[in-house]
């Protein structure tokens, strides 16, 4: 799968040699050039990578990794003009996983990120392997059988509806934008006006419900998206 990559740097130039060799190199990237934008785009699209530069307009980059700390873990590479070793610890405390000083060679850039993607796959492939379940109030999902069982029966779940609730379960604590949910799972680009997703969480809500009518599971954060009831 093609990996998503975006670039938060407000010189445009230096934003578009980034994008140029990743784009040459198979990635997809998306740019942006100011921190506002640059959250709200992390917010509401799925991304493998960020590359973030420190001094941006309207929102600098370490308030914008402090903030996306808060919902993602995604892999965070920082460039910045500042090279001093206190202002790399405490960017790397706040949360970024690499940093390059400018002016920075462009083969170095494509390095780091082939090295930060690498590692996040690992990591999650690990997780796989030792997290063989997936757990939520009375639901379990064993990843290797792709088996539902909700309050000790098992229910049918089609391809679509099965990865959307184990993407919930695999963050129970991160509210998904329908952005997010769409393209993580279809891998195509949301149209708000996509009636798609809603029926599937519907169907995932009724058939959750005829396991146990009892209980509450997805709960929907108007004007962000869904997540699962808090424990």
């Amino acid at each position: 799968m093609t990996k998503r990559i975006l670039v938060i740097e407000d010189d445009k130039e230096i934003n578009n040699l980034i994008c140029d060799i990743l784009k040459q190199n198979t990635y997809e990237t998306e740019c942006s050039f100011n921190g506002l934008e640059g959250i709200s785009l992390v917010k509401n699209k799925v991304f493998d990578l960020v590359i973030l530069d420190v001094m941006l307009p309207y929102k600098s980059g370490d308030e914008v990794l402090k903030e996306l700390r808060q919902f993602s873990s995604i892999p965070v590479i920082i460039i910045s003009a500042k090279g001093l070793t206190q202002t790399k610890v405490e960017l790397l405390r706040l949360g970024a996983d690499d940093y390059i000083t400018k002016p920075f060679d462009l083969e170095e850039v494509l390095a780091r990120v082939e090295s930060n993607i690498r590692r996040c796959e690992l990591q999650d492939s690990l997780k796989t392997k030792n997290n063989k379940t997936l757990n939520y109030k009375d639901i379990k999902i064993n990843i290797e059988s792709k088996q539902v069982i909700v309050s000790g029966k098992e229910i049918a779940l089609t391809s679509k509806e099965y990865k959307i609730l184990e993407l919930l379960l695999s963050n129970t604590d991160k509210v998904f934008s329908k952005a997010n949910i769409f393209e993580s799972i279809w891998n195509e680009e949301y149209y708000s006006d996509d009636d798609t997703l809603n029926t599937h969480m519907s169907n995932i809500r009724n058939k959750l419900k005829r396991a146990n009518n009892k209980e509450k599971y997805i709960e929907t954060i108007w004007g962000l998206g869904y997540r699962l009831y808090k424990l």
